[in-house]
C-alpha cells in the first residue's frame, strides 16, 4: 500500500515533471563524466598492468655498440638481476609498396628456438617465424594497417647498406610499442614508422653481430632497487658503448602512456564536480519555491500528528527520486561513453584489446557523491520548511518586500521602460537565487571555452613545432657520425633547396643529486631551419658555448640561469664536463638541451661531425629525391614533416573533435536545465501578478516580454562572466597538463569566446521558448481568485 505522502510525492513529481527531468539530466552529466573518466582511467590502467604482465615487459633497458653474449651472464649475476634478454635492435629505412615516401622501420631480433624471456610478442594472426629463414618478419599491426598490408606482402628494407625483401608472416603487439612513435618524433605515424621481428640469427649475420648484441632488457627480482642495478649494468657495459641504462619509467612507449594517464587522473574530476554543483544549486531553488508554494499543506500534515523527521523525509525522497533516476541514466550514459571513448584510445594506443571493466566502486562513488551533492542543495530547504511552526505555516506567505531599482535610485528610471523595471525589481528581489543562476550560466559558457582551448592549444603546437621551430621538410639521421662534407654532398640531391647540420649526442646530465638522461642537440646558431622559440612565440638565441635548457628540465635539476650542470657524455669518449646555463626556453615538449653545434664538437673532442641533416625541398621533385634517399645506406631514418602532422590529424584530431562534441552537449545541458528551472520557477512564482496584468489589458507578447526578459536578462550577464571564467578554467588547466613530456600552450581563439557565446544564448532561448507556450494556458480566473 502506499502511503498518504507517498501519493503526494508522486502528485508533486508529476506536475513537476518537467523540472525534476531537466535537474536529473544534469544529475546524470555529472555522474556520468565521473564514471566515464573513473571508467576510462580504470580500463588503462587494467589494460596496461595485465600487457605487462602476461607478455613479461622488462624493468631495466640499455643500448650499445656490441658487446659479446658472455655478458649476459654477467648481468644475470647482478643483485637483483631477475631474467636477460639480450638482441639485436637497428633502425633502417624502408620501401614500402605504394608509398613514396621513405619509412623507417625499426628491426629486433626474435629467438625462435624459445620464446623471449622478455617483452614477449602477442600474435594477432600469421605464423611465427621459422627458423633459418632470413627473409621473414613479423610486423606491428599500426604499420600494416597505416600502408594497407596484411601477412603474405613484402618490404623492401635497407639493412646494413644491402637491399633486402621481406616477407610479412605474422602480426604482433609487444608491451614496448604500446605507444607506437619514432625516437625523437613529437607524434606517432604509424604509416612512416613501423616495428619488425626478424630471426635472431638472420638479423645477426646481415650485421656481423654473431655471439653479439647491442640491446638488452633485465627484470627485476621483487624488491630490487632499480637505480642499483642501472648504476651496476653502467659499470659493466661502459666499456661497450652503452649510451646508458634506464628504467621503465624512462622507456619512450611507458613514459608517452604514464603521462596520458596522469592528465586523466588530474583532470577527471573536474567536470563531475561541476555539473553537480549545478544540479545542486538546481534542487535548492526548486525545493525552496515547493516548499513555499506548501506552506499550508506542511502545516496541515503537522496538524495531523505527521513529525518534522517525516515531512522532512519525504521531501529528501523527492530529492532522492530524481537523483536515483539521474544516477542510473548517468551511470549507462557514463558506461556508453566510456566504452566509445576506448575505442577512440584504441587508435593511438597498440594494445590486442583493451580490457573494459565498469567498477562497481565507480559506480557506487557516483552515486553516493551525487546523493550527497543533491542532498547538501536541498538540506536548507528541508530544514527551512519543517522548523516552521503550524500557526505560522497557515498564514500565506509574506509579500515581496517591493523597492525601486538601483536604476531608479540613482534617478535613470525614466529612461528605462516599465517593463524593463519589472524585470530589474524581480530580479533585485531575489539576489542569491540570481547570482547562483548567473554563475550556472557562466559555467555552462566557461565549460564550452575549456573544451575548445585543447582544440587552439594544438593548433597553436603544430603552428609552433612545426612550422615556426622546425622549419625544414626532411630530417635526415645517420648511421654514425659523418664528416661536415656529408651536408655538401646531400644538398646537391634533386630538388633541394637548402641543408643544415645538427649533431645530437646522448648525455646524463647531473645537478647535485638530480639527473636526467637524454639528447643534447647541437644546432648552428645561425640556423634557419631550426629556430629556438618558446610558448609565447618569442625566439632564444643560441650562444657559442654553454647550455640552453628547456625552463621543464631546468626545474627539473634544480638549476637556474648562470648556474652549472655536470654533463656526462653516454657515448664514444665519454667525456665529462661542467657547462654553465646560459639561457632557458619555455618549449612545448620534452626535456631539451641546446648547444652551438661546435660545441657539441669540442664537448666530444672532435672536429666537425654531425649525425643529422635538415633539409628543404622542391615538392615537385620529391618522387625524385625519395628514390634516391632509399638506396643511401648511410642514412638511418627519414623524418618527414608533413607526414606527422597529417598523421596527428587523422588520429589525434578525430579524437579531439569527438570529445568536443560531448563537453559541447553537456554545457548545453547545463544552459538548458538552468533556463528551464528559472523560468518555470518564475512563472509559478510570478503567475498571479502576470494574470493580473492580462486581465487590465497587457497582451500575451507583454507578459511574455516580462518572463522572457528575466532570462534574457541572467544569459546576457552570465556569458560574459562565464567567457571569463573559461578564461581562467583554461589557465588551470595548463598548470594540470604541464608535464615533462608535452606542454599546453595558453592559447584561446576569438572563435572560441564566439562558439560558447552563441551556444549558450541559443541553449537559453530553447528553453525559454519552451517554457513561453505555458504562458498560452494560464487560467485567469483560476489564478485571480483569492486563497482566503
Amino acid at each position: 500500500m502506499i502511503s498518504s505522502l507517498d501519493r503526494k510525492l508522486l502528485r508533486d513529481l508529476s506536475q513537476m515533471k518537467g523540472q525534476a527531468f531537466a535537474i536529473a539530466v544534469v544529475i546524470a552529466a555529472g555522474v556520468a563524466t565521473f564514471v566515464n573518466s573513473r571508467t576510462i582511467l580504470q580500463s588503462l590502467e587494467l589494460t596496461r598492468a595485465t600487457f605487462y604482465e602476461r607478455y613479461r615487459f622488462a624493468d631495466v633497458f640499455a643500448q650499445l655498440k656490441r658487446a659479446p653474449d658472455s655478458i649476459a651472464d654477467r648481468i644475470a649475476a647482478i643483485p637483483g638481476v631477475a631474467q636477460v634478454e639480450t638482441r639485436i635492435v637497428e633502425l633502417v629505412t624502408l620501401d614500402v609498396p605504394g608509398l613514396e615516401d621513405p619509412a623507417v622501420g625499426q628491426l629486433i631480433s626474435l629467438p625462435v628456438t624459445r620464446p623471449p624471456r622478455l617483452n614477449q610478442l602477442y600474435l594477432r594472426r600469421g605464423r611465427q617465424l621459422a627458423i633459418g629463414r632470413d627473409d621473414e618478419v613479423l610486423a606491428s599491426e599500426a604499420f600494416l594497417e597505416a600502408n594497407d598490408l596484411d601477412v603474405g606482402d613484402s618490404i623492401v628494407a635497407i639493412i646494413n647498406g644491402r637491399r633486402k625483401e621481406l616477407r610479412v608472416v605474422g602480426v604482433a603487439f609487444s608491451p614496448e610499442f604500446v605507444f607506437q612513435i619514432k625516437p625523437g618524433d613529437m607524434l606517432p605515424d604509424p604509416r612512416h614508422y613501423g616495428i619488425l621481428w626478424m630471426e635472431h640469427e638472420a638479423l645477426s649475420n646481415a650485421y656481423d653481430m654473431d655471439g653479439a648484441f647491442n640491446d638488452v632488457a633485465v627484470s627485476l627480482s621483487h624488491g630490487a632497487s632499480a637505480e642499483d642495478v642501472i648504476f651496476r649494468m653502467d659499470e659493466l657495459l661502459e666499456p661497450y658503448g652503452s649510451i646508458g641504462a634506464f628504467a621503465r619509467k624512462d622507456q619512450l612507449s611507458h613514459l608517452l602512456l604514464e603521462s596520458d594517464i596522469q592528465g586523466l587522473r588530474s583532470a577527471g574530476l573536474i567536470a563531475p564536480t561541476i555539473f553537480l554543483c549545478v544540479a545542486a544549486f538546481l534542487l535548492n531553488v526548486v525545493l525552496t519555491r515547493l516548499t513555499s508554494l506548501q506552506r499550508e499543506q506542511i502545516a496541515a500534515l503537522k496538524a495531523f500528528g505527521y513529525t518534522n523527521l517525516q515531512i522532512g523525509w519525504h521531501y529528501m525522497k523527492f530529492v532522492l527520486l530524481i537523483t536515483i533516476a539521474g544516477g542510473l541514466l548517468g551511470t549507462f550514459g557514463g558506461m556508453w561513453l566510456a566504452h566509445d571513448f576506448t575505442k577512440l584510445f584504441l587508435r593511438v594506443y597498440q594494445y590486442p584489446e583493451l580490457v573494459f571493466k565498469v567498477g562497481p566502486n565507480v559506480v557506487a562513488k557516483a552515486v553516493l557523491i551525487a546523493g550527497g551533492a543533491a542532498l547538501a542543495g536541498a538540506f536548507g530547504a528541508i530544514a527551512l520548511a519543517v522548523r516552521l511552526p503550524p500557526a505560522e505555516a497557515m498564514r500565506p506567505e509574506p509579500p515581496a518586500r517591493y523597492r525601486p531599482t538601483i536604476l531608479e535610485r540613482i534617478g535613470l528610471g525614466r529612461l528605462v521602460p516599465n517593463v524593463a523595471r519589472m524585470v530589474l525589481r524581480q530580479l533585485e528581489r531575489h539576489p542569491i537565487k540570481t547570482s547562483f543562476s548567473v554563475l550556472a550560466i557562466s559555467t555552462s559558457v566557461g565549460i564550452i571555452v575549456v573544451g575548445n582551448f585543447i582544440a587552439n592549444s594544438v593548433d597553436k603546437v603544430i603552428a609552433t613545432q612545426f612550422y615556426d621551430v622546425q622549419r625544414f621538410d626532411l630530417s635526415l639521421a645517420t648511421v654514425e657520425p659523418l664528416s661536415i662534407d656529408a651536408v655538401n654532398e646531400l644538398a646537391s640531391l634533386p630538388g633541394v633547396y637548402q641543408a643544415e647540420p645538427r649533431r645530437i649526442v646522448s648525455a646524463r646530465l647531473r645537478a647535485a643529486n638530480r639527473s636526467r638522461r637524454l639528447g643534447i642537440d647541437g644546432v648552428n646558431p645561425d640556423s634557419q631551419l631550426l629556430q629556438l622559440k618558446a610558448r609565447t612565440g618569442a625566439t632564444v638565441k643560441l650562444p657559442p658555448d654553454g647550455l640552453v635548457l628547456s625552463k621543464k628540465l631546468a626545474e627539473v635539476l634544480g638549476v637556474n640561469v648562470g648556474q652549472t650542470v655536470r654533463v656526462e657524455v653516454l657515448q664514444d669518449k665519454r667525456p665529462v664536463v661542467d657547462v654553465p646555463v646560459i639561457d632557458l626556453i619555455d618549449d612545448i615538449a620534452g626535456l631539451n638541451a641546446y648547444m652551438s653545434i661546435d660545441a657539441v664538437n669540442r664537448l666530444m673532442r672532435e672536429g666537425p661531425r654531425i649525425n643529422v641533416v635538415m633539409l628543404t625541398i622542391d615538392p615537385l621533385r620529391l618522387t625524385e629525391l625519395y628514390r634516391q634517399l632509399k638506396e643511401m645506406p648511410k642514412v638511418s631514418s627519414v623524418t618527414i614533416r608533413q607526414a606527422s602532422v597529417d598523421s596527428f590529424k587523422n588520429t589525434a584530431g578525430k579524437n579531439m573533435m569527438h570529445m568536443r562534441a560531448i563537453n559541447l552537449t553537456f554545457a548545453i545541458i547545463i544552459a538548458l536545465g538552468v533556463v528551464y528551472n528559472g523560468a518555470r520557477i518564475s512563472l509559478s512564482e510570478r503567475s498571479r501578478e502576470l494574470a493580473t496584468l492580462r486581465v487590465i489589458g497587457f497582451t500575451r507578447r507583454e507578459i511574455s516580454t516580462i518572463l522572457l526578459g528575466e532570462i534574457l536578462t541572467v544569459t546576457l550577464v552570465g556569458v560574459p562572466f562565464g567567457l571569463v571564467m573559461g578564461y581562467w578554467f583554461a589557465w588551470i588547466l595548463t598548470l594540470f597538463l604541464d608535464q615533462e613530456v608535452f606542454r599546453f600552450p595558453f592559447v584561446l581563439a576569438n572563435s572560441t569566446y564566439g562558439l560558447a557565446a552563441v551556444t549558450v544564448l541559443a541553449a537559453s532561448i530553447v528553453s525559454a521558448m519552451l517554457v513561453r507556450r505555458k504562458l498560452d494556458d494560464l487560467d485567469l480566473i483560476a489564478v485571480l481568485k483569492s486563497k482566503e
